[in-house]
């Protein structure tokens, strides 16, 4: 799969979490409540399958990092399964094998944690949630594991290099974010891991994993009671936080339009074209979300998708997309072409961006999208594990339980007006930062 085409996954991939579970929550409601330290928890019982998915987040992502230790947050979640309490990483995976359990690793802009899935079954159960347990409240960060993943890292880090949608990536969120913690790599940089020791991942570990901010999201062929205790297991060993989790710092706009340029040898051009977008509770988030599925989030019936690559034959992959965080995450653009027809595709591309915010969708168009995005819901919560996903979110961001009941009525009631006026009061087409990988020498 191409990187465009895992951009554009992620795409509706957060569509999904938004919008998936409408019918699902209203009969498996959520309960909530705290754990004895702090922990916020959000559980769906059903008893439909042996199973049981859960996760444990924290406000650990890679906004955490500082411009000096980059990488850090990234290498903290993944050392944190490679020796806890007695347990060496082999151990561990081997045990999880041995019941039939499944442990991984969740990072973000703004989160990271360990999401389990186990038999519900007690046997299976204790085991697996013990292992997870030592996981989050006891890694020992062996310093063999520590220089090994390193070393992985940074050569992971230098053949990215090579890769021009990896150029544009970090490059369009430079001209984004400027210095503000957005703009980091989840891996971080070639020069900061290599400084990193492995004092740097116990020191983040204490002051980001801690119970105060946990967030537990749990479904499965439980009771409430059974649910409690787990919340309780997984978060009573975690660290104390002495002081509330300091505030990442906010974001500013666009002043000027960004472009940058970079020469590579690919024939193909990656292009992108953004500013920061919205938070996960913006006021404005249906118009602009709805407007956008009209623009380049609803594949081959998008504007971008007709202009570009039906009517000019410019693009093997085109889309744009929202991607809320806890801050103004990207409002992003794509384009992938032919190096020879790069600038064309630019232009056409700005061209159906600048008309788009100049006079919204059509009466048809919005119709069109209400109808697909409302009438694909049945399709986009098949599985324990993606309601766990959505309760996750809905959980760390805050959101209001009823989110996932209440985003159909929501689509549905937004107007065409409204969609005109949010799109000319935050998107920007004459103040965006532009990347362009391989369509002209730099300059």
């Amino acid at each position: 799969m191409t990187s465009a085409s895992l951009r554009c996954l992620k795409g509706w991939l957060a569509l999904a979490c938004m919008v998936a579970a409408p019918a699902a929550n209203a009969t498996l409601p959520i309960q909530q409540w705290q754990t004895t330290s702090g922990a916020l928890v959000l559980f769906v019982e059903t008893h439909d399958l042996p199973m049981l998915d859960l996760a444990v987040d924290f406000p650990a992502g890679a906004s955490r990092d500082t411009a000096d230790k980059s990488g850090a947050a990234s290498l903290t979640l993944g050392l944190m399964r490679s020796g806890a309490a007695a347990l060496g990483e082999d151990e561990i995976s081997e045990r999880l094998a041995s019941i039939g359990a499944d442990m991984s690793g969740r990072f973000d802009m703004d989160r990271a944690g360990y999401g389990l899935r186990t038999l519900s079954s007690v046997r299976e159960r204790e085991e697996a949630l013990g292992l997870l347990a030592a996981v989050l409240q006891k890694p020992t960060f062996p310093q063999k594991m520590f220089e090994r993943e390193q070393q992985r890292t940074l050569a992971g880090l230098r053949e990215a290099e090579t890769r021009p949608e990896v150029l544009a990536d970090r490059e369009f969120r430079h001209l984004l974010y400027g210095g503000h913690p957005y703009s980091r790599r989840g891996s971080g940089e070639a020069e900061t891991v290599a400084k990193l020791r492995r004092e740097d991942l116990v020191d983040f570990y204490r002051r980001y994993f801690t119970a105060g901010d946990a967030v537990v999201s749990i479904i499965g062929d439980l009771t409430r009671a059974e649910a409690g205790a787990i919340a309780e297991q997984l978060t009573a060993g975690l660290n104390r936080r002495s002081q509330p989790l300091p505030p990442l710092p906010p974001i500013a706009q666009l002043a000027t339009p960004q472009v940058s340029r970079i020469a590579h040898p690919a024939t193909q051009a990656h292009i992108l074209i953004g500013q920061p977008g919205i938070k996960r509770l913006d006021p404005d988030y249906f118009p602009l979300f709805l407007g956008n599925y009209v623009l380049g989030g609803g594949g081959f019936s998008s504007r971008l998708n007709d202009e570009i690559r039906q009517k000019r034959g410019y693009a093997y992959s085109t889309y744009s997309y929202f991607n809320p965080f806890a801050l103004e995450g990207p409002f992003q653009l794509a384009v992938q072409t032919k190096k020879a027809t790069a600038e064309e595709a630019l232009k056409v591309a700005q061209d159906t961006l600048a008309r788009f915010v100049a006079e919204g969708p059509t009466p048809q168009e919005l119709e069109a999208a209400k109808q697909n995005i409302i009438g694909g819901f049945p399709l986009r919560i098949d599985s324990n594990k993606k309601i766990q996903d959505y309760l996750a979110i809905i959980g760390f961001y805050r959101l209001p339980l009823t989110y996932l009941d209440d985003f159909p009525v929501q689509i549905e009631r937004v107007t065409l007006e409204q969609i005109k006026d949010a799109w000319r009061r935050r998107i920007h087409p004459d103040r965006m930062a532009t990347v362009v990988v391989a369509g002209v020498d730099s300059h």
